[in-house]
């Protein structure tokens, strides 16, 4: 890059230069002359990561702006986005921490010695072994990057007008970059209620790098953000309760969603249904009092809790975009950007992930658009995301992993369905003689032959494993009779989908007995 040059326009006002919104347009007195790029990505998340980083193997000159705004309680962290660093990859791996001291609780009944009492948890060991994985992606984004000669800057990034960006960074320096093609990949941010003493109460921007144990600990929110918080920090053995104001899992199927709530409450999750929080208050001695709407018929008495996480939400991280000074068009209700093919309602600006209107809010899908149109504008290629039958999972304790359609969509769509459906014991629940009446299969199919499966839903251990598989046979027009012609591969809990075969319709018992 060349030197930067500092430059003022001389005898003119900024009103002349620009009328309304001068105060935005202060950089032509202090910064630099713009560099061009064939592409500027806004976002440094996983989609808009993917986005920069295919464009620049066609050759594109490509910068990145990333930068990340501090939660209310000032936690920030580095370049990969939400999954890298507050969503995907902690939660599993805190998940996954909680799975393990479930697992050496029972190992007794597998002939290891092991003490229930001398099964403790050390929460900074945890925050710490998860904090240092985060870090090495962080730089590992960075090295990536530098290897395929794209400009980072850790900067945040407002559009003055479809072709130029300001860029300014922590220090509020501000840079000037210009691009043939921008793409918006921002993602979403946790949404904060209008409640008195929000600001008393934590998200799950803060959880993962949380310097106390939690404690006590009231999940408000019935979101899968909110539902897999509660179960690993139950499994992690906190008291945990999660605060209901209506159905758990909007826009899951609710036989699976109800199953998955009830299996986390047999494994100690407290749930309060119908009500939600009226107002935060800091209690006397420490912790956050919590006074409810009365639900139910009736008030629930204040309590105290030492840590409030709200999980009632995201919204779009755009307010800082600029896009009603440019044109892009956003969704009124939910300030989500409007796409066709990702391309916004100005031509040259696209958007990605988590900030598009009816876009699946899933890490994968975001890179996978992402790829696909750096491919589309660098690379000669037409082929665009779709965004029907994508799999993904709750990992919650009882994981939920699902593709297609709901029961629910299913019936309101067509005139006849079938659905096979089955409650099974995985084996390795046996010997310990673990709760299982949380793990169900079902298979939602239209009725006529071959019975197009329509939806797959599968609860169970290592549910996202089972699905990746199915979720490609789904892809490829999985019928029932194609089920019934695999061979299962035994023993797995995965055989259990290949072996469907009562319909809720018979009204038979679809308890697996046997092999």
């Amino acid at each position: 890059m060349r030197a930067p040059i500092i430059f003022k326009p001389f005898g003119l006002k900024h009103s002349q230069l620009f009328g309304s919104g001068v105060k935005l347009f202060r950089y032509l007195t202090t910064t630099t002359v713009p560099q061009d790029y064939d592409l500027v990505v806004i976002g440094g998340g996983s989609g808009g990561l993917a986005c920069a980083k295919e464009a620049a193997g066609y050759g594109a000159k490509v910068a990145v702006l990333d930068f990340v705004t501090p939660s209310p309680h000032g936690t920030v962290w580095g370049l990969g986005g939400t999954c890298v660093n507050v969503g995907c990859i902690p939660k599993k791996l805190m998940h996954q921490a909680a799975l393990l001291g479930k697992d050496l609780k029972d190992a007794s009944a597998f002939g290891w010695n092991v003490k229930a009492k001398e099964v403790q948890l050390n929460w900074d060991q945890l925050v710490m072994a998860v904090t240092n994985h985060v870090g090495s992606l962080n730089w590992g984004h960075r090295i990536t990057l530098r290897d395929k000669q794209v400009t980072y800057l850790n900067a945040s990034g407002t559009l003055l007008d479809r072709h130029t960006i300001l860029a300014r960074d922590k220090k509020d320096t501000e840079t000037v970059v210009r691009a043939q093609t921008v793409v918006l990949a921002t993602g979403g941010r946790p949404r904060y209620p209008s409640v008195p003493g929000a600001e008393l109460a934590i998200t799950s921007d803060d959880l993962f790098r949380l310097r106390r144990p939690p404690g006590r600990t009231l999940c408000v929110g019935g979101s899968y953000v909110s539902l897999e918080c509660a179960g690993f920090l139950t499994g992690l053995g906190f008291d945990t309760t999660v605060l209901l104001r209506s159905i758990p899992l909007r826009g899951f199927d609710q036989q699976m969603a109800g199953l998955v709530v009830s299996g986390m409450e047999k494994l100690g999750t407290r749930v309060l249904r119908g009500s939600e929080p009226l107002r935060l208050e800091r209690a006397d001695g420490g912790g956050v009092r919590v006074v409810l709407t009365p639900g139910g018929g009736h008030q629930t008495p204040p309590e105290v809790y030492d840590t409030v996480l709200l999980a009632v939400g995201r919204d779009p991280d755009t307010a800082r975009l600029g896009l009603d000074r440019v044109g892009v068009e956003i969704h009124q209700k939910t300030g989500k950007i409007i796409t066709r093919d990702d391309r916004t309602s100005v031509d040259n600006i696209y958007a990605i992930g988590d900030t598009v209107q009816n876009a699946p809010e899933l890490t994968p899908v975001a890179i996978q658009a992402g790829r696909l149109l750096a491919s589309r504008l660098f690379g000669g290629a037409q082929l665009h995301m779709d965004y029907s039958g994508v799999p993904t999972t709750v990992f919650t304790p009882f994981e939920y992993s699902c593709v297609g359609l709901s029961e629910e969509q299913a019936r309101s769509q067509l005139d006849e369905i079938e659905v096979y459906h089955a409650f099974y014991r995985p084996l390795e629940y046996a010997v310990p003689n673990r709760d299982c009446s949380s793990c169900y299969i079902k298979a939602v199919c239209e009725r006529a032959a071959p019975q197009k499966v329509l939806g797959l839903h599968f609860i169970g251990p290592n549910a996202g494993e089972v699905m990746q598989g199915f979720s490609v046979a789904m892809r490829s027009g999985l019928t029932v009779e194609s089920l019934r012609q695999s061979v299962g591969i035994h023993p797995t809990c995965a055989e259990e989908v290949v072996k469907l075969n009562i319909t809720k319709r018979s009204g038979l018992d679809p308890t697996v007995t046997g092999c």
